[in-house]
């Protein structure tokens, strides 16, 4: 719902107010409604607002409470906003704004960095303690929200965006190798707390960190997710049932923490769909729905128009159909780059780009279906890795990776060259505690690290980049955690998210729930011919790709001479991934 940014000096310095500022400029688009800063000696925060929840200049950031001595900005949405209000105010805490953001001061004022266990939603914020002399940086459960920072001995600076922290003029852009590395095999994930650039991290999902005046990190995870059965079995109605209750009352809870209208982002999808038909159930007039579609190809169609058609049909909502044609994507994708946080190859990116500009002019608000394949079992590599034999990481590198460590090494110069950093990490994160199965400890993995950034990322990069903000019910930690408990051989059942489907049989069309597995498709970036490889081929052959002396130039030559023989496990171009990072290193240079 907004962008925040703020600096703290270790040095005695007082913050910069002119690199704030401009932190604040280059975060405007997340929050168009409203702007403001804060400084007090050694600490600024700055805030763009995109107003939500309580509209009126009360819930104006950053919000500091003078008898607390606290000073907070949030970007992100409580959903039980309302009920620890309540709990607050029997605690004796009075409020002057009816929003969620004063909720978070008034928690920390009574339960201290602990409170973030009591928040319900998706959030990143900065709180400002004047009597303990310490900033607290949060991130929710699941990484929805994103937070960025760079740390020297003399400063400590943060924002909603890596974009925004370039903005100050003082970052080292030295690429960091194993980031690199997870780049260029994890399609295009570089897990947190790293960065592409070794000077940028992030805060990781489920973390807080306490900084000191001095400069001292104290680092603290308050939330892991478990895989495991429960205590009690529980029978194949029993587990579909339970799925429908705990989806009817996350959607509602995600409508109703809103004092504006929440539309729908739909596909065609079982996910979004699912979406639209619950919230036509409990909202029967007025909702806004939107679909976007692009131009054919001949091995893949550009929109799935024949399904959101039926669900529209079923449910009249008040529909917005998009068609974009290719000169446009192509035209508009510097752009589309350039609101990126971080280099994202998934083709869907752009289309959620393109996508969020049209729906902003409708709505402030959107819930969207993504992470439901990854907390449901929906895509096509998990009954293959679930069938796999041999060990862990071979299992999951032979369906997932993009390109093997030796790959790897061909793809980029002996500057960048290093260890297998890919498949240690996975191996250490599949091997953790807690996970009753192989396809537990993957999903619990996608879920937690994977999504975050990549799809959630993507979401939130594309929609705030227009002052939008999408929802994903299907990532509330409590839905994900009883998700988590299902046996994954029913998830798994009639090619996936049987739960889902089993849930959908009375809400939607069958031709809709039955489908083959569907994807946002931008067709011209998979299947690259005609001007989008001519856009490809001049980027990687400018002078700023051969100086940056990034990749090997025999390897670059290859995928261009045949650009639709090298696609990775996942379908994607390796051509695009290739061009896609260094236009992005591009944009930021």
């Amino acid at each position: 719902m907004c962008g925040i940014c703020g600096e703290l000096r270790f040095d005695g310095e007082l913050p910069n107010l002119t690199r704030l500022t401009g932190m604040m400029d280059n975060l405007a688009r997340r929050g168009p409604d409203d702007a403001g800063y804060y400084q007090e000696k050694q600490i600024a925060l700055g805030h763009r607002r995109l107003a939500i929840i309580d509209l009126s200049s009360r819930a104006h950031q950053p919000m500091h409470d003078d008898s607390l001595g606290l000073t907070l900005v949030f970007n992100g949405t409580i959903y039980n906003y309302r009920q620890l209000r309540q709990e607050l105010q029997k605690l004796g805490h009075i409020f002057q704004s009816d929003g969620d953001t004063e909720v978070i001061l008034k928690s920390y004022a009574a339960w201290g960095e602990k409170c973030v266990t009591q928040l319900h939603g998706m959030f990143a914020f900065a709180l400002w303690d004047s009597a303990k002399q310490q900033l607290l940086l949060a991130r929710d459960r699941l990484g929805i929200k994103p937070l960025y920072y760079t740390k020297t001995k003399n400063y400590l600076r943060f924002a909603s965006t890596l974009p925004a922290l370039l903005k100050t003029g003082e970052i080292d852009k030295t690429l960091d190798p194993v980031a690199l590395h997870h780049h260029l095999t994890l399609h295009a994930v570089v897990p947190a707390p790293r960065t592409i650039f070794q000077a940028i991290r992030k805060v990781s999902p489920a973390t807080t960190l306490t900084i000191s005046s001095e400069g001292q990190v104290a680092e603290s995870h308050y939330w892991q997710l478990t895989a495991c059965r429960p205590a009690q079995e529980l029978s194949e109605n029993q587990w579909i049932e339970a799925t429908r209750e705990r989806l009817k009352t996350t959607v509602d809870s995600h409508r109703l923490a809103a004092d504006v209208p929440v539309g729908v982002l739909l596909s065609g999808g079982l996910d979004s769909s699912l979406l639209v038909g619950l919230l036509a159930q409990q909202q029967p007039e007025n909702l806004l729905t939107f679909s976007i579609g692009f131009d054919d190809a001949p091995q893949e169609k550009g929109s799935e128009f024949e399904y959101s058609d039926q669900v529209i049909a079923r449910y009249p909502t008040c529909h917005h159909r998009y068609h974009i044609k290719n000169s446009e994507v192509l035209t508009r994708l510097p752009e589309a780059i350039a609101a990126m946080s971080e280099p994202m190859v998934a083709q869907d990116a752009v289309a959620f780009y393109l996508l969020a500009e049209q729906v902003s002019q409708q709505a402030k608000v959107v819930q969207s279906g993504q992470g439901a394949d990854e907390v449901f079992a929906g895509y096509f590599w998990y009954p293959l890795m679930h069938a796999a034999t041999g060990s862990i990481s071979e299992r999951f590198s032979s369906y997932y990776f993009d390109r093997s460590h030796q790959e790897f090494l061909a793809t980029v110069t002996p500057d960048f060259h290093g260890e297998d950093y890919t498949t240690d990490l996975i191996t250490n994160l599949l091997t953790r505690a807690h996970a009753d199965t192989f396809l537990d400890q993957v999903l619990r993995m996608d879920v937690t690290m994977l999504i975050v950034d990549d799809p959630v990322k993507r979401v939130d990069n594309m929609t705030m980049a227009w002052g939008l903000e999408a929802r994903v019910p299907f990532l509330d930690h409590q839905l994900v955690e009883f998700a988590a408990m299902m046996p994954p051989e029913l998830k798994l059942r009639t090619g996936g998210k049987y739960p889902l489907k089993a849930v959908a049989r009375d809400i939607l069309p069958h031709s809709v729930i039955d489908r083959p597995k569907g994807y946002f498709p931008v067709p011209a970036l998979k299947y690259v011919r005609g001007e989008f490889l001519t856009f490809m081929q001049t980027v990687l052959n400018s002078t700023a790709c051969r100086q940056r002396h990034l990749f090997q130039r025999d390897y670059v030559e290859k995928l261009l001479a045949a650009p639709e023989q090298f696609m990775t496990p996942l379908k994607g171009s390796k051509l695009w991934h290739l061009a896609l990072l260094e236009s992005w290193l591009q944009q930021f240079d």
